[in-house]
């Protein structure tokens, strides 16, 4: 075999194994990225190489890449005589855990890992092949943002990105982890994907740069304040957690990867568990205590009911009077939405309700089943509340719920008041399966605020008004009430919930349910 090259009146005439040398010298200069002077910049910074995250994430040896040549096509500013094959982002498919993944990741050691047409081009070309294939997508984000030599064409093949973006969005899951610097036009895909993860100390996100904000606003403040990854899991909640290092990162990957199903029509994850269903967990019988204004902590329940008592938060460090995340139940991934009591005494206010909304659109556009665990006294009250909106946030949440059609199961353990009550996937919002345990408090408000609205002509006598509120809890706080009114399945033991919770699961695996005819919903944004 050769091969035929025109050189002025010559032929020159390339064997098999030239044309393979050829290929592999070709395979070399690109995998090299930048060079190695770049990569060992790259090192010193405590971040692996596009490609060495790559191989952390997938499974030995089932990388396959794509465009592996492509270049740009730039010819202004010196730039038509700098190429580099590959053009800053590394693409193709491999797998987790043996399951299919697409993902592309950012190199930069190659211009920066800025965003060029052709840079970009390669990215929407994957996003593409993971919607028709109907695997997630997972993106390392690693960039300098658009490449400015080009111009306006760069900003185009952002505008490109957010759209399969959004085209993806509840068809397959998208996740981004950002590894280094993520600003500009560039923050806005892996807002619009549906987890975003950040590096401590070496990845940032922010839209406008510090230098900036300081002449358009007089502020100083460094990069990591501005969008490093605590601000991101503390304040703004753009990041849904944080990790050490890449490696921590990449590794804590997989583990989640592992929860999530491949697209919108696959049912959720189910894996093999040496944990008992039939389980019993005594120490949730003396969970509560007996003063029903001390606080306990719900991740024990989490944790004591989940399989492995292993618990994936999200955002824990974001809106703490509420907790997302991931269970499994008998070997299912069960998405988990829980008031937490030690925490502004499990209140709903803005930041919880956006924070849970979203979630549970998450799982039910996959159609991963909800556990609600409901110990909320209402909505946060004050002045802050509703000048931000409460209502129309807290509405956020109780659209999502209202229309999730996944399998919801709902677990009260003590106070249920008010309209949080009925945010909190109700039977009312077709809760499929809703238990309380004896200690579970179901009212329009606490005793003593309801016995001093209802009896304020005998607030001047505190013994009546402590033998009516007395009254009042033996009457209504329990959850007796509810349960003969249908609205309560049933009342259960608390150390028996594990598996009257996985019982109720199994029933509901066949469920079907849908909406009434529409394009979508307009939830209160």
């Amino acid at each position: 075999m050769s091969s035929i090259t025109f050189c002025g009146e010559f032929i020159i005439k390339k064997s098999g194994r030239e044309i393979i040398a050829e290929l592999q010298s070709r395979r070399e200069k690109a995998r090299l990225g930048g060079g190695q002077a770049r990569i060992d910049k790259q090192h010193s910074l405590g971040k692996l190489t596009a490609r060495e995250r790559i191989n952390v994430l997938l499974d030995e040896g089932s990388f396959e890449e794509t465009d592996m040549f492509v270049v740009h096509r730039i010819r202004d500013f010196g730039m038509d005589g700098k190429t580099i094959p590959g053009d800053g982002v590394v693409t193709g498919s491999g797998k987790v855990n043996g399951k299919l993944i697409y993902v592309y990741a950012q190199d930069f050691t190659v211009f920066g890992g800025s965003l060029s047409s052709d840079h970009a081009k390669k990215i929407v070309k994957i996003m593409k092949l993971a919607i028709q294939n109907k695997a997630p997508i997972v993106g390392l984000n690693d960039s300098g943002g658009a490449r400015i030599q080009e111009g306006v064409e760069s900003l185009g093949g952002y505008a490109d990105v957010f759209l399969q973006n959004a085209l993806a969005s509840g068809v397959i899951p998208q996740i981004s982890m950002i590894m280094g610097p993520c600003a500009g036009g560039a923050v806005y895909s892996p807002a619009m994907t549906d987890f975003t993860f950040m590096v401590k100390d070496t990845s940032y996100m922010f839209v406008t740069g510090p230098d900036v904000v300081k002449t358009v606003t007089s502020e100083e403040v460094t990069a990591e304040e501005l969008g490093g990854a605590e601000t991101h899991t503390t304040i703004s909640s753009v990041a849904d957690g944080a990790f050490n290092n890449d490696i921590e990162a990449l590794t804590i990957l997989r583990q989640f990867l592992n929860f999530l199903p491949s697209n919108n029509s696959q049912g959720a994850n189910i894996r093999q568990t040496q944990d008992p269903i039939r389980r019993v967990s005594l120490s949730l019988d003396t969970l509560i205590p007996e003063n029903p204004n001390l606080p306990y902590d719900m991740k024990e329940l989490i944790k004591s009911i989940a399989d492995q008592y292993d618990f994936f938060e999200l955002q824990e460090n974001y809106a703490k009077n509420i907790l997302i995340g991931f269970i499994r139940l008998a070997g299912q991934t069960v998405g988990v939405v829980a008031n937490q009591p030690m925490v502004l005494a499990g209140c709903l206010d803005i930041d919880s309700s956006r924070k849970a909304a979203r979630f549970v659109r998450f799982c039910d556009a996959f159609n991963i089943p909800i556990l609600t665990l409901v110990d909320v006294p209402g909505f946060m009250p004050g002045t802050a509340q509703e000048y931000g909106g409460i209502i129309k946030h807290g509405a956020k949440l109780l659209f999502a719920y209202a229309e999730a059609t996944t399998p919801k199961v709902t677990l009260i353990t003590r106070k249920a008041y008010g309209g949080a009550y009925d945010v909190m996937s109700s039977k009312h919002l077709r809760g499929d399966a809703n238990y309380a345990w004896p200690t579970a408090e179901i009212a329009v408000m606490g005793a003593k605020g309801a016995v001093e609205i209802l009896f304020r002509d005998e607030l001047n006598n505190p013994e009546q008004i402590e033998k009516r509120t007395t009254d009042y809890e033996e009457r209504f706080a329990n959850p007796f009430i509810a349960a003969e009114r249908g609205f309560l399945d049933d009342v259960i033991i608390p150390s028996n919930s594990r598996f009257r919770l996985i019982q109720a699961f199994s029933k509901l695996k066949n469920k079907t349910q849908k909406n009434p005819n529409k394009k979508f919903g307009n939830i209160p944004l």
